[in-house]
């Protein structure tokens, strides 16, 4: 590799190679870290004032002073190279990952009989390390496996062949208790036991049918040559093995080893879930919340995500498999967006934990009160998941004349009111609430599904059992029902209804979840009952309108949008009038209105 600096304006003569480039600002503090396919371009275009993206890019160039760049190989190699600067120099423009944890490992200690034990602390030169485990719990399941099937000491002795020999050590308790076999006195083989430890390596590695195997053919020997005892004991251990594996979230035994990425974001944050599969048995699974710098695309965190969540959990799969497209860079992979089958349910498996993160990451950010009246209103409504995001419907008519309705829409405990929407009843004529319903429902939900839009976590009628089973119908014709609950909210006992359910729920009339209903009700009874008020108000304009002859409808759309009231037209002035529909129009019209 070879590393030359250059100055800003000597950025045309960086060659146009792979490779890893870094900023320095005036103090030689590295700034940020980049790779590119093509050095030259990718560095000039942050000093071209025309292509420069936004303002925090500008920023940076204007505060870089010096450029150092470092020409490698291939774009795999700039790809692993910027992982690393990144982690080792943490640029203040580069995307900020959010893990502070300290996740344990299983380390294979490099003594004479090695040990195996949980520890925290990465020291490559103390043994081989497995993890890190995100689930202490799965940690403490495959140690206890280990312990069950094989005899591994615990002794912190230096077993050397000069110690024993000079009988320095005793045997312990655990001797005793047959959890050790005494190599401290000389009592175990030293290739038995790392043949216990070879297994145990393969176990901690996700080879499990290795060992299955081994054991499956152990005990049909013995058997077969009527040492009845001996196979005993390998069955036991074989079916602890089984036991253990059945428990484990098994994929598919046909997918050997793959590694899934997907990664969801926003304007300022990016997740992404991670999962080890190793012989179709989920072994690890991580997920990670990236801060964005430079409005960084989905492609440039994942791909450097993928290199560092890789390395991180000793992944040698050759298959990639993501909700995105990567790279060029993991040509040498196996990489792709599967579409049907069981690798794309492992990829909604894994975006689905992303989401979860993100949404319990906004959650948090939340209003603690509204967090809490949210989980009031799931338990008391006995919903799956909290409602975030409500959305309420309400019809109004006038002896069936000009008949609306409204859909508002609550998120986080909130008004949304971007989300609200107006609706005029197309298919229904007459004072029909229950069609109508119906109607409002069905094309709010089929637009959603069409836009593949997010779908609410409740919805909210006015009104009891039959505006609840006309909602339903709606979901029902889109097969959308039983996947978002339906309440209705009958105003006179304040009765709340759920589909199928011939009896009503009562809750305590100063719940905060009751109010809160209540309040997304009356929401959309007062939105609702304003665009009413508003087609009444324009109806009656225009029929009054109509009764003047020379009038046509296209003057009278606009008189009705500029002025609303017969009133306001017989008080504007002429010019403003002639402007709007025309001299000829804008006299008569006074003339006859006067």
């Amino acid at each position: 590799m070879d590393s030359t600096s250059f100055s800003k304006k000597q950025t045309n003569k960086i060659p146009d190679s792979p490779g890893v480039y870094k900023f320095f600002n005036k103090d030689n503090e590295l700034i940020y870290v980049g790779k590119a396919k093509s050095l030259r371009k990718r560095v000039q275009s942050y000093f071209n004032k025309t292509s420069a993206p936004n303002r925090k890019t500008l920023r940076m160039a204007y505060e870089t002073e010096s450029i150092e760049i470092t020409i490698v190989n291939s774009e795999f190699d700039a790809l692993h190279l910027e992982n690393s600067l990144i982690k080792k120099n943490q640029p203040r423009y580069n995307i900020r990952l959010k893990d502070d944890k300290s996740f344990p490992y299983v380390c294979v200690t490099s003594e004479r009989f090695p040990r195996i034990i949980s520890t925290r602390r990465l020291i490559p030169e103390n043994g081989t390390y497995f993890g890190p485990y995100t689930n202490v719990k799965a940690l403490n399941n495959i140690l206890n496996l280990i312990k069950s099937l094989y005899t591994i000491r615990t002794c912190k002795y230096d077993l050397s062949e000069k110690n024993i020999e000079a009988k320095k050590f005793k045997v312990c308790l655990e001797y005793h208790i047959k959890n050790c076999k005494g190599p401290c006195e000389g009592l175990q083989n030293e290739n038995d036991y790392n043949t216990d430890i070879d297994h145990s390596i393969h176990i901690l590695k996700g080879n499990l049918s290795m060992v299955r195997d081994y054991f499956k053919k152990r005990m049909a020997y013995y058997s077969d040559n009527m040492e009845y005892e001996l196979a005993n004991k390998f069955k036991h251990k074989y079916d602890l093995l089984k036991k253990f594996q059945s428990k484990s979230v098994i994929v598919n035994q046909k997918i050997s080893d793959i590694d899934v990425f997907t990664i969801v974001s926003d304007v300022r944050k990016a997740y992404i879930n991670y999962l080890k599969i190793k012989n179709g048995v989920m072994v690890s699974t991580k997920t990670l919340e990236a801060s964005k710098k430079l409005d960084e695309t989905d492609q440039d965190i994942l791909s450097l995500l993928v290199v560092d969540l890789r390395e991180k959990f000793s992944s040698e799969a050759q298959e990639i498999i993501t909700n995105i497209s990567l790279p060029s860079a993991f040509d040498d992979l196996n990489h792709h967006v599967p579409k049907i089958g069981d690798k794309k349910k492992l990829v909604n498996l894994s975006l689905k934990n992303a989401l979860f993160h993100k949404r319990e990451k906004e959650l948090k950010k939340s209003d603690p009160h509204e967090n809490r009246v949210l989980s009031t209103l799931q338990n008391d409504l006995r919903l799956k998941t909290l409602p975030l995001h409500i959305e309420c419907f309400d019809n109004s008519n006038l002896q069936g004349s000009y008949p609306v309705a409204s859909m508002v829409c609550f998120k986080k405990g909130k008004p949304s009111k971007k989300d609200y929407r107006h609706y005029n009843i197309k298919t229904v004529v007459g004072a029909d609430d229950f069609a109508s319903m119906k109607e409002i429902t069905y094309r709010r939900y089929k637009r959603l599904n069409e836009e593949k839009q997010e779908l609410p976590d409740l919805i909210i009628v006015d009104g009891g059992k039959g505006q609840v089973s006309a909602a339903c119908d709606a979901l029902r014709d889109l097969k959308l029902y039983g996947k978002i609950p339906v309440l209705g909210v009958a105003k006179k006992l304040e009765e709340l209804y759920f589909p199928e359910d011939p009896y009503p729920l009562h809750i305590q009339k100063n719940s905060e979840s009751l109010k809160l209903i209540q309040r997304i009700r009356d929401e959309a009874h007062r939105f609702a009952i304003t665009f009413h008020r508003q087609k009444r108000s324009k109806g009656s304009l225009g029929s009054k309108l109509e009764k003047l002859q020379g009038i046509g409808e296209k003057s009278m759309d606009k008189l009705l949008k500029k002025f609303k009231s017969i009133n306001r037209i017989k008080n504007a002035p002429t010019q403003e009038l002639i402007a709007l529909i025309g001299e000829k129009r804008a006299k008569l019209l006074k003339q006859k209105l006067n």
